[in-house]
């Protein structure tokens, strides 16, 4: 009987702990011109944790959409940081799932958030990791009218650097001299600035246990799309494009990047659509694993029209 017990009582301690890992928590972080009140984002979240099973927070910084345009990054992922400090629910660790420009803050969070709780996977969708060299015009309404204005001045002056979040990620190639002393995000976020890379933001970034890097095929919002993959045209010249293999910030290991593929670490995904559009069927291939127990570092990487291993 006392044996019974015994091995019922590991049992329970078995599929508890199980559970714990399945359970791990994931944040979401929206793009610009979105909000976590919005339908859209809380439905995405809501979407996320039905499928994983895992507790999923839509994390908002400032006020949301109007904060997504003209608060700075460098701010927005000071706020962020701040945040995940603060939830309890996130102590022993959690996964990120960005979107769009909301990647540039969980980088941030990764990164450059000092005591802040680990985070296991990232999975990042459309995420302007190397830069964008155009930014979109914001549209209609007087919000989006100011924007547009700041987005045809000066990009790289402080006032824009301080008043317009994507002057953070903007990437002129023929102007990188101007973009390395004047653009006040992403040159620190990538360790781009020789001099100054700092060892503790590469050493954050490749304490990943999986980094999955979704790319969309028809996306006309990050320019170039290979962006997403970490790639970008070089320095001096708007072509031809480097893949991630190609860069500098990759060859020279600027930011963990290179050991996260090298150990099999990173997953590039390619998918159909537009910037963000994704299918059901597709969260649930390359988003929903990672949200769950932690996948093979095997896995493979595919295009989903050609079924082709992928290679960067």
């Amino acid at each position: 009987m006392e044996k019974k017990r015994f091995g019922l009582a590991v049992a329970f301690v078995f599929l508890a702990l199980a559970q714990v890992s399945v359970s791990v928590p994931f944040i979401v972080l929206h793009g610009i011109a979105a909000a976590c009140s919005e339908g859209k984002e809380a439905n995405f979240t809501q979407i996320l944790s039905n499928f994983s099973g895992s507790p999923g927070f839509c994390l908002e910084v400032g006020n949301g959409e109007l904060d997504s345009w003209f608060m700075p990054l460098a701010k927005q992922a000071e706020i962020a940081c701040e945040k995940v400090k603060q939830m309890k629910e996130l102590r022993q660790g959690y996964n990120i799932v960005g979107r769009s420009q909301g990647n540039l803050v969980a980088r941030g969070l990764i990164e450059f958030c000092d005591g802040g709780p680990p985070v296991h996977n990232y999975v990042s969708l459309a995420g302007p990791h190397a830069g964008i060299s155009s930014v979109p015009m914001c549209g209609s309404g007087l919000w989006c009218e100011i924007a547009d204005e700041l987005i045809k001045s000066d990009i790289y002056s402080d006032f824009i650097q301080d008043h317009l979040a994507p002057s953070g990620y903007l990437k002129i190639p023929t102007d990188m001299k101007k973009y390395l002393e004047s653009s006040k995000y992403l040159p620190k976020l990538n360790n781009e600035i020789p001099g100054q890379r700092n060892s503790t933001y590469k050493e954050r970034f490749a304490s990943l246990h999986n980094l999955v890097l979704i790319m969309f095929e028809d996306d006309k919002v990050i320019v170039p799309k290979d962006s997403s993959w970490f790639g970008f045209y070089p320095d001096g010249d708007f072509g031809p494009l480097l893949t991630v293999r190609e860069t500098k910030l990759f060859k020279e290991d600027w930011i963990g990047l290179k050991p996260l593929v090298d150990t099999g670490k990173v997953k590039f995904v390619s998918v159909d659509g537009a910037h963000l559009r994704m299918s059901n069927a597709d969260i649930v291939k390359y988003v929903v694993p990672y949200l769950q127990n932690q996948p093979s570092s095997e896995q493979k990487r595919f295009n989903r029209k050609t079924k082709e291993p992928l290679r960067p």
